[in-house]
């Protein structure tokens, strides 16, 4: 029986393509475009929680992870 995990997919411009980033697991890919990365991300997610010792996800696991803007003050 299969059902969906969501997690957080953080995708960052890097050269002339792009790295997708998954921080709740520290998983990563890349690929062309947004899309392309995110959809490798997901795929390399997935071979992880397929592949992966249970003691291995739980320890990369991170439960809570925040994302919010930061503003810092320069000069």
């Amino acid at each position: 029986m299969k059902h969906q995990l969501e997690f957080t997919a953080l995708v960052e411009r890097e050269g002339d393509g792009y790295t997708a980033l998954c921080p709740e697991l520290d998983v990563a890919s890349q690929g062309g475009t947004v899309e392309e990365a995110k959809s490798n991300l997901a795929e390399a997610v997935q071979l992880f929680l397929e592949t992966a010792d249970p003691s291995e996800i739980q320890r990369r696991q991170h439960s809570e992870v925040f994302i919010s803007r930061l503003e810092v003050s320069i000069g």
